[in-house]
């Protein structure tokens, strides 16, 4: 059986991050529907994964020319539409973002979460902004409310190991790894 390569798939290296990971259960922003969502830091440095999104942006703007001609006399060139991949070191200046990329996917149906030995992943906890692993994601093209582009969508999510939580909270087992109380009352 042979597969069907999708030109507009792309499966991430093992180096990118998860940022507002909105994975568990699905959250509405400004009130659009629901929808499960996870900013996804890529560094500058894997040309691989930034290639292989270039390319998808490339084949979703190919796909989906009829849609973003909508009812123009022709379809907008690629560089004058909304794309989802962008450079964190001019929109986000924070250290989680810097030599990175980043790309936001969402999704109206949950992602199917594994680890690095593609076992389902239960305890929440295990997956949070910060972690690294890989992502299936899918581009492809939109036209809403005016705007016309290439938009990602959230496939699944592999986690490969842990990193340091983003978002300014810690993790309970952080928290509680050493039994002594020499902070106790400081």
């Amino acid at each position: 059986m042979s597969k069907i390569a999708n030109p507009t798939k792309v499966i991430t290296g093992v180096n990118t991050r998860r940022s507002y990971a909105n994975v568990w259960d699905p959250k509405s922003i400004n009130g659009a529907a629901p929808k499960y969502s996870v900013s996804l830091i890529i560094p500058k440095s894997d040309t691989v994964t930034v290639n292989k999104i270039k390319a998808a942006i490339q084949a979703a703007y190919e796909e989906g020319q009829g849609k973003l001609k909508g009812n123009s006399k022709s379809v907008p060139a690629l560089t004058s539409i909304k794309t989802p991949l962008r450079d964190g070191d001019l929109e986000r200046p924070d250290e989680a973002y810097k030599d990175s990329y980043f790309i936001n996917a969402n999704s109206a149906t949950a992602p199917g979460i594994v680890d690095a030995d593609r076992q389902q992943i239960i305890d929440r906890s295990e997956v949070y902004s910060g972690v690294y692993g890989r992502a299936s994601i899918n581009l492809y093209a939109f036209t809403s409310n005016g705007n016309r582009g290439i938009a990602c969508g959230l496939n699944n999510l592999q986690k490969i190991r842990d990193g340091e939580p983003l978002g300014g909270k810690s993790r309970t087992e952080d928290d509680f790894a050493t039994e002594e109380d020499d902070d106790f009352l400081s």
